[in-house]
């Protein structure tokens, strides 16, 4: 049996809490291990936000050349109506997740950081055995503080006959990057944030698309009225949309080169949403399922198997943290991020940093979904706000309303603002729009500063540009 390899620190993932928060602690004089099972960087650089933000690009640019002539008076020449070269957009996707993967191996490499590459899993309290990548003797290290970044998976239903379906067919948001041909007919099993962003791609490079949602609206966590618009916008791109449906299995006849799916609608009416590839995109479930916790003294798992946190990101278990995605709440990279910010601010000194945590008003967390126009949120959502009985008051406006969204000839979608009506501060922002993450990315700075919403009314914006809007938008205020 191998010896056991003391460390100061062990750091269990390489994503974008565990790389920057083992180079912290390296610099910081503690031996550190950095276990890896499968590729450096995490989710966001191999398969979530690198790769499909590039090929969103592809999309847009695929749309915007069928629009060229028609609304542009730009001609693009004789060869055809516009396709999309599956390969090249795929290549070019591989070529820059590989290029952002070598950049965080080379740091890695330049740093006292021992990677161990590798599958772990505890064995007794802060020890953990590793299944080497490459095969041999198992590793068995042991760290006074171990910090766990495994983040999730896709996660894949019990639909009755799913497995009788050709495994090419059947696509998670991983495997649909690395197809080489553009589906002819994709279902999209779920109305959350990654199916509506590759539903939309999807149909953008070539094909016909329909989606599935169980739910009432698409995006269930977002405003109903924002949430109306998305589906217009889908819609008019030539996407089919099924609401309050849920699918209840296969069809036992489906052939080698199609997919049926059987759903029933909430009156329990049955039908049929026949394609040739099926992505099921109905969330994600962290990796915890191997790591075999319980081992360390945590045994209060939440009923989806995320990790348990206090405010500063310590487990039950004295000296392990969990970070990311596996914690639970929101999945974003910028919450990873500023998890490794919040335990580097609290366990290595530093005269600059000060005790940290991840409630309270400095934690404001903004995302964005990247369909097109954009969809982003900073803040409280109107309906929390009204169930809780808060005094408000609301803003709305189209994006026909922008100036320099009609000189672009993109003004699908609206903004929408939520603020207090007692102390006039900004308790919410929409913005559905043409580069919405930048507009909303103005007001969460207004936000973080305490501003009232006449600061940003009266402010003097360069004209013409998107942030201009936040002149006129409370001239709506209801």
């Amino acid at each position: 049996m191998s010896s056991t390899i003391q460390y100061d620190a062990i750091v269990i993932g390489s994503g974008q809490a565990g790389t920057p928060l083992a180079k912290a602690l390296s610099e910081a004089g503690r031996k550190t291990a950095l276990i890896e099972k499968q590729h450096v960087g995490g989710c966001c650089v191999n398969e979530g936000c690198t790769p499909t933000k590039t090929m969103i690009s592809s999309g847009r640019v695929a749309y915007l050349a069928r629009r060229a002539a028609k609304d542009y008076g730009v001609h693009v020449g004789d060869d055809g109506p516009v396709s999309a070269d599956m390969q090249k957009v795929r290549q070019r996707k591989r070529d820059i997740v590989e290029s952002f993967r070598s950049g965080n191996e080379k740091r890695i490499a330049d740093s006292a950081v021992d990677l161990v590459r590798g599958e772990a899993r505890f064995v007794d309290v802060k020890t953990l055995k590793v299944e080497l990548e490459k095969g041999g003797e198992d590793m068995t290290l042991k760290a006074d503080l171990v910090f766990i970044n495994t983040g999730e998976r896709p996660d894949r239903p019990l639909l009755p006959g799913l497995d009788t379906i050709d495994p090419s067919r059947v696509l998670d948001s991983t495997s649909i990057m690395e197809l080489d041909e553009v589906p002819k007919h994709l279902i999209v099993l779920g109305g959350g944030y990654i199916g509506m962003e590759f539903g939309q791609l999807f149909r953008r490079l070539g094909s016909e698309v329909t989606v599935v949602q169980r739910g009432k609206q698409l995006v269930p966590r977002e405003d109903p009225d924002i949430a109306a618009a998305l589906l217009d916008i889908l819609r008019e791109d030539g996407i089919t949309v099924h609401l309050s449906v849920t699918a209840t299995g296969v069809a036992p006849d489906s052939s080698p080169s199609s997919v049926v799916i059987q759903v029933k609608d909430a009156s329990k009416h049955s039908f049929a949403v026949s394609g040739t590839h099926l992505l099921i995109a109905a969330g994600r479930v962290p990796n915890t399922d191997h790591l075999n916790v319980a081992a360390t003294g945590i045994h209060k798992l939440s009923p989806r198997g995320h990790i348990p946190t206090n405010a500063s990101l310590e487990t039950e278990c004295p000296g392990v943290y969990a970070l990311g995605d596996v914690k639970g709440g929101p999945a974003f990279t910028h919450v990873s991020y500023d998890d490794y910010r919040v335990i580097r601010d609290n366990l290595i000194p530093s005269g600059e940093a000060q005790a940290r945590s991840v409630e309270g008003r400095e934690r404001l967390l903004p995302y964005v979904i990247f369909t097109d126009p954009q969809l982003a949120h900073v803040g409280l959502h109107e309906p929390e706000l009204r169930a809780a009985g808060r005094p408000i008051k609301v803003a709305k406006m189209p994006m026909s309303y922008v100036a320099r969204a009609l000189e672009t000839d993109e003004t699908r979608g609206m903004m929408k603002a939520v603020v207090d009506a007692e102390t006039d501060r900004i308790l919410g922002f929409t913005c559905l729009g043409l580069e919405g993450g930048e507009i909303m990315a103005v007001v969460q700075t207004a936000m973080m500063g305490g501003l009232k919403w006449q600061q940003m009314r009266e402010a003097v914006w360069a004209h013409p540009t998107l942030a201009e809007s936040l002149n006129n938008i409370w001239g709506f205020l209801e």
